[in-house]
């Protein structure tokens, strides 16, 4: 019989200390403007690694000095001619594709290895649950503009460097020259020009305008940027307001401000040549509107013909079982030594029927590299089978939360109106025993907390992580009670302020049935019928889910809350109550992106979520790091005091699978939605030391 490995506290606060020494905790300090990055050493031995002793107490990081630059340009390409994978030196030699040197820009991305210079082919295998889960195989390609360097620092990426004006309110991007799409077609401003006339403002793609491209004024309103293109290789946007977090919008923004205009212009009623024909193909591929259609056609994973300068393209559609990438034989991106990226000939993602699958693809061998899908709660299954599945568990720092959402915003007015008692929410988080929770559902491994940015992180703020997370139930139905909550129906279940009817609700989510997540639900509804809130849980599969709150036809949801390591990087948005998908305030957001959307529901002028956003609009236009930290603490303060989302639990090591033999990817590293989730070290890095064994 194997001996059961449970992963103890200590041991994964070793492993977060780790982190905080190395890839997360410099970050606290480096500035929310660009860092410039320097070209990275080749051949050096590499540092010592950094031991850190056991402790029960934070690891705390003196915040380095970093100075502001005043523009980020990237390191000149290695000289001589460059390398390339083997399968595309074969199509060069057969006259099917242009020499390397032909292929890549002037001036290509040097993309740091972790481990060492890397092994031209083999195949990765990964998984995915369908086509809502889409954010799997996408986030493994769709780092953008910039990226983020060991430092969290921002990095140019597809752009060679950019400039922004002091009072940041213009940027000009710099583009890289000869920069191609996957069809070999180069990359010019005039694509950022397309996207910006033909996609982002227009009335019927954007009704509400593309938001990354607007700032606020004085009444919430979005107002277009201005943007200029004075030559092939350079994009200008004038903002009508500072906005000195603009880079960070395109960090995983895969079409990063543009979009094919040579192969999209077909698919626009606006810019082809036949409109009679894109009626017809509209028609023919089922879609009600050519506006469906575009949209169908400018997503990778559902359209494999379109081109894109992604490390991998798309060679099917993810509709299918097995979802297959091959390397883009046009990817910008070169390795120290002048190697072609990616090193990997192909990824895969194939399909799964439930939770218990793909943990027995995993231990049994056939998955390659994973943190998605892949539960701390199963640890010890993972591993005890490391040997058996050839691979082993490395541990990551997760930013998500297990959270409770109240919908603010709900259509149901008896609802609406308990949801948004204050008191109401606060004795909910005083019903919830969170240390026997995560004892029972994750053998103590997660911290008890509300949904905030995490202790690694430079917003890190005690006030609102600690704030009504004392188990006391009295005090819980003390305050109900004192809510005018206070009578019962004949099973004990508490009834509204008029004694009409029982006060019940349902909670959506999409933990499956069996799965620790949704043991972890179940036992939160226990919690609320304990002081008498009557509360069920129903599984949705994701595409049902996003149906309901997109149509804010939701009640409640049990859902992550994550984007916590550089909450200011994703502009704050689950903070401020923009992400449909956890919807505690699901219309208010909806209202917020698009004043005419018709799920859309406008806040009464006396809600706090007004202050919210308020706070956020003094964040968003100041240019200086230190101060954005100190206003986005008022922000903080509201979320403290009215406690608009329920936290549970939350700083859990997070595991990814990683097959032996894999190389460039390190243990410690933050898993956030913001960097990409296990793809920070950038995917296109990793290698086999031994490609032929892991051929398709």
């Amino acid at each position: 019989m194997s001996r059961r490995h449970k992963l103890t506290r200590r041991e994964f606060l070793y492993v977060s200390a780790l982190a905080s020494a190395g890839a997360v905790a410099t970050a606290c300090g480096g500035p929310l403007t660009p860092a410039p990055t320097e070209p990275p050493a080749v051949e050096e031995e590499p540092e010592a690694p950094v031991v850190v002793e056991e402790t029960e107490e934070p690891v705390v990081v003196e915040e380095p000095e970093v100075e502001e630059p005043e523009e980020v340009v990237e390191p000149e390409a290695p000289a001589g001619r460059y390398n390339e994978a083997p399968m595309l030196a074969a199509l060069v030699a057969a006259g099917q594709l242009p020499p390397v040197d032909e292929r890549l820009p002037l001036n290509p991305y040097i993309v740091e290895t972790r481990e060492s210079i890397g092994n031209y082919g083999g195949n990765l295998r990964r998984g995915f649950s369908g086509v809502s889960d889409r954010w799997g195989p996408t986030k493994h390609v769709d780092r953008s503009l910039v990226w983020l360097d060991e430092d969290m620092n921002l990095i140019p990426r597809m752009i060679e460097s950019w400039d922004v004006s002091d009072d940041a309110t213009t940027f000009t991007l710099h583009l890289r020259k000869g920069l191609k799409y996957s069809d070999g077609v180069e990359m010019t401003s005039a694509d950022y020009k397309w996207f910006f006339d033909h996609y982002a403002a227009h009335p019927e793609l954007q009704p509400g305008l593309w938001t990354k491209l607007t700032t606020p004024d004085e009444n919430g309103n979005k107002v277009m940027c201005e943007a200029e293109f004075p030559d092939d290789y350079t994009v200008v946007y004038r903002f009508a307001h500072p906005r000195p977090l603009h880079m960070y919008d395109a960090l995983r923004e895969l079409h990063g401000f543009s979009m094919p205009a040579h192969y999209l212009s077909q698919f626009h009623m606006d810019t082809t040549d036949d409109p009679d024909a894109l009626e017809a193909a509209t028609a023919a591929a089922g879609f009600n509107a050519w506006t469906e259609y575009f949209e169908d056609r400018r997503l990778f994973h559902l359209n494999p013909d379109i081109p894109w300068p992604t490390p991998w393209i798309a060679k099917n559609t993810l509709s299918e079982d097995l979802f297959l990438m091959e390397r883009n034989p046009y990817f910008f991106g070169v390795d120290p030594e002048g190697n072609q990226l990616p090193y990997i000939d192909t990824v895969t993602h194939r399909l799964f029927e439930s939770a218990e699958v793909f943990n027995l693809w995993i231990v049994n061998g056939e998955i390659d590299f994973h943190n998605r899908h892949v539960s701390i709660a199963n640890y010890s299954l993972f591993k005890e089978n490391e040997a058996n599945g050839d691979y082993q568990v490395m541990l990551g720092v997760s930013a998500g939360h297990d959270a409770l959402q109240l919908n603010l915003a709900t259509k149901e007015p008896r609802l609406n109106e308990f949801f948004n008692t204050r008191e109401v929410r606060i004795a909910i988080s005083h019903a919830i025993n969170r240390e026997e929770a995560n004892e029972l559902i994750w053998d103590g491994l997660k911290t008890p907390r509300q949904y905030s940015p995490i202790s690694l992180s430079p917003n890190y703020y005690p006030k609102l992580s600690n704030a009504y997370i004392e188990y006391d139930p009295d005090l819980a139905n003390q305050m109900l009670d004192d809510a005018g909550y206070d009578q019962r129906d004949a099973e004990g279940f508490r009834m509204f302020k008029d004694g009409s009817d029982t006060i019940a609700f349902t909670i959506e989510g999409t933990a499956q049935p069996g799965t620790p997540d949704e043991d972890m639900v179940q036992l939160i509804v226990k919690y609320l019928n304990d002081v008498g809130i009557k509360a069920v849980y129903r599984y949705f599969e994701r595409a049902l889910y996003t149906e309901h709150y997109s149509a804010n036809e939701i009640e409640a949801a049990w859902w992550g809350g994550d984007r916590t390591v550089l909450p200011l990087a994703p502009m704050a948005q689950l903070f401020r109550g923009l992400n449909p998908d956890r919807p505690w305030a699901a219309g208010f957001g909806i209202w917020y992106n698009d004043r005419t959307a018709a799920a859309g529901v406008e806040p009464p002028a006396d809600h706090f979520i007004w202050d919210i956003w308020r706070a956020w609009d003094a964040v968003a236009v100041e240019p200086d790091a230190d101060e954005q930290n100190r206003k986005f603490e008022a922000l903080l303060d509201i979320w403290a005091e009215e406690l608009p989302m329920i936290g549970v639990l939350g700083e859990s090591p997070a595991p990814v699978i990683v097959k032996n033999g894999f190389h460039n990817y390190l243990p410690g590293q933050p898993v956030d939605d913001t960097s990409g989730d296990e793809h920070l070290l950038q995917t296109e890095s990793y290698f086999w030391d031994d490609p032929d064994a892991h051929a398709m």
